[in-house]
């Protein structure tokens, strides 16, 4: 069995030094028009919607009754902005300009609930984003990508088909140990995909050697980010190249400070967290045998929700053990029941539940005569014996015997024996 993973909560606090980075930078063309900001695919109402219903939102997210926000967005000085930007602890560039106004302006006044949730369901997952970060000596800033990304939620599919909290797409998640089969899916698994995140990031800061050019490049892949820096002149600077990449990427860099902004200033402008009653720790199961959920919930007191919500990899409800090894994240009480049960979990109502049937007999006493019998075509215009060989699924050599060919010769109209 793994070692146990326990998500702790963590409140974090806002580091007000003294730093002071370059306060504001301009973007290489006019700003769009109000309304026409575009918001990252991940953040979009389908998206928000469905996190809405994710197990873990509905089962652990309340209210805070102790926050006394008034719900008004207060009005603040550009200076100001400027100087909390300047003040978050971050390796990456956070510059000040009028488009990352206009997203923290979305977020603090058209997107306050979602903030709030944002607020209390990162208490689930940002732990694991920090420590896959970590692991590979990356800002830990980067832990707010997935809130644009996914709008932190493990079952989001983009309309192109990225899926999961950090949105691989199929082939770069393979290409980074990521699973996906009919039955499996590691894109959504919060762990691995994280830790895929995180070497992809290093790879992209390896090619590139500036952290916005990686956050661009990790939207609109680095071939369109190459593009345009080559359009700018060959300059590796993202508000230089800004006019020449995509209509998203352009709003995602803006998207990304702006989320970083609001989760740290929340309080400023009276957003209140969601409350977050963390789940009870969990243990995690490695299986080689095929399990389904169904005979998890019945035997180990969890319902098909949790199990669910736990193991958003899996596509079905087939844990395929048999195929290679795989893991099961449970509650602790539910891992000691799965322990308990042994082999009687494995066949608890596998009769029902086990569809698919591994040996299929035929009947061949029941085939018609005729349809065993020999077969017979009529040579057209064309015709090879190569030719009727394939169409029959036959060969040269067995057409030739039946019907005592010495040679390749044929003739338009004549009958020949394929069997």
């Amino acid at each position: 069995m793994d070692k146990k993973i326990f998500i702790t909560f963590i409140t974090a606090f806002i580091w007000l030094g003294c730093a002071t980075l370059n306060a504001q930078v301009r973007v290489a063309e006019e700003p769009l028009a109000a309304d026409s900001l575009i918001l990252p695919e991940g953040m979009q109402a389908h998206e928000l919607d469905s996190l809405l219903n994710d197990w873990n939102v509905r089962s652990h997210l309340t209210a805070d009754d102790s926050c006394n926000a008034t719900g008004e967005n207060p009005q603040f000085t550009e200076e100001e902005y400027i100087s909390r930007l300047s003040r978050l602890p971050n390796v990456i560039e956070m510059p000040y300009n009028k488009e990352v106004r206009r997203y923290i302006d979305q977020y603090c006044e058209r997107m306050r609930r979602s903030i709030s949730i944002f607020l209390g369901a990162g208490n689930f997952y940002i732990p694991l984003f920090e420590e896959a970060l970590e692991s590979y000596q990356l800002p830990l800033e980067l832990k707010y990508l997935p809130i644009i990304e996914s709008a932190l939620n493990p079952k989001a599919t983009s309309r192109v088909g990225a899926a999961g909290l950090w949105q691989f797409m199929i082939a770069t998640g393979k290409q980074y140990g990521l699973e996906v089969t009919s039955l499996v899916d590691e894109r959504r698994d919060p762990i691995k995909s994280s830790y895929a995140a995180a070497r992809y990031l290093k790879d992209l800061y390896d090619m590139f050697g500036d952290w916005t050019l990686v956050i661009a490049s990790y939207n609109c892949g680095p071939n369109n980010t190459l593009k345009a820096i080559t359009r700018a002149g060959g300059v590796k600077d993202y508000w230089k190249i800004y006019p020449y990449l995509p209509a998203e990427t352009r709003g995602y860099v803006p998207a990304f400070i702006a989320a970083n902004y609001v989760m740290n200033y929340y309080c400023q402008h009276n957003i209140c967290p969601l409350e977050t009653n963390l789940p009870q720790s969990a243990d995690t199961l490695n299986v080689t045998r095929n399990v389904y959920m169904e005979q998890i919930v019945d035997l180990c007191g969890v319902s098909m929700d949790e199990v669910k919500a736990l193991n958003p990899q899996y596509r079905t409800n087939l844990i395929p053990g048999e195929s290679r090894p795989c893991t099961i994240k449970l509650p602790s009480s539910a891992v000691a029941a799965f322990l308990t049960a042994g082999d009687s979990i494995y066949t608890h109502r596998i009769g029902e539940l086990a569809k698919n049937r591994k040996v299929v007999e035929v009947d061949e006493s029941k085939v018609s005569s005729s349809s065993k019998g020999a077969r017979t075509v009529t040579v057209r215009k064309g015709d090879t014996l190569g030719s009727i060989a394939q169409r029959n699924r036959t060969t040269v050599t067995k057409i030739k015997r039946l019907n005592g060919l010495k040679n390749n010769n044929i003739r338009v109209g004549q009958k020949l024996r394929v069997r």
